[in-house]
């Protein structure tokens, strides 16, 4: 029976390139019409569709190739839930250039601590975000969403209101915004809302 290599690759960001990865499939001997792809897409989003294909492609005796750990998986139950069902298919996993052999307990070892530390290095990344974010909000630099009235319009918004004379569709339309919209200013100038 004629071993097949099934190769996947995933990039997190727009920005990144999937060149690399592919180059390292293709030397790892996967042919270039066999390899599946998700870009944009982190490794902790299981709604993969280049991953979906990929599994979908491994038959019995298969291997599936993908040049690290973390690009299949960013999380250990994850992981361990795709080996499980490459298990169950009876197809190899191959990290680079080893091959994870779930039968033998030092390979399921190994990929367990590996699967750990590409979780590991998600939550880290998750960690220095919110840290930078909240640097940048210190700062002044990340404010959050801008409101779609400007304050002049705000004003104007909520004297007018106080008139009586016009409704919440009304101030809709005059302001071309939407009546939540309305109903969020309002509240946030403090005035008050009829029912």
């Amino acid at each position: 029976m004629t071993v097949t290599k099934i190769g996947y690759a995933r990039c997190s960001t727009d920005k990144q390139d999937l060149t690399a990865q592919r180059q390292a499939l293709c030397a790892l001997g996967v042919s270039e019409d066999l390899i599946y792809t998700d870009h944009g897409l982190t490794g902790t989003n299981r709604a993969r569709p280049g991953l979906d294909q990929a599994l979908a492609a491994v038959r019995e005796g298969d291997v599936l190739v993908v040049p690290k750990l973390d690009r299949l998986a960013r999380s250990v139950p994850d992981a361990r839930a795709i080996a499980d069902q490459l298990e169950k298919k009876g197809v190899k996993l191959a990290l680079g250039i080893s091959i994870y052999d779930p039968t033998d307990p030092m390979g399921k070892m190994f990929f367990n601590i590996l699967a750990t530390f590409a979780e590991f290095e998600a939550d880290l990344i998750r960690l220095r975000t919110k840290e930078g974010m909240a640097i940048a909000r210190a700062k002044g630099k990340l404010r959050g969403k801008q409101p779609k009235l400007s304050e002049k319009q705000q004003k104007e918004l909520a004297r007018m209101h106080a008139t009586g004379d016009y409704s919440i569709s009304d101030l809709a339309e005059v302001f071309a915004v939407s009546r939540p919209t309305i109903y969020r200013t309002l509240h946030r100038t403090g005035a008050k809302i009829s029912p």
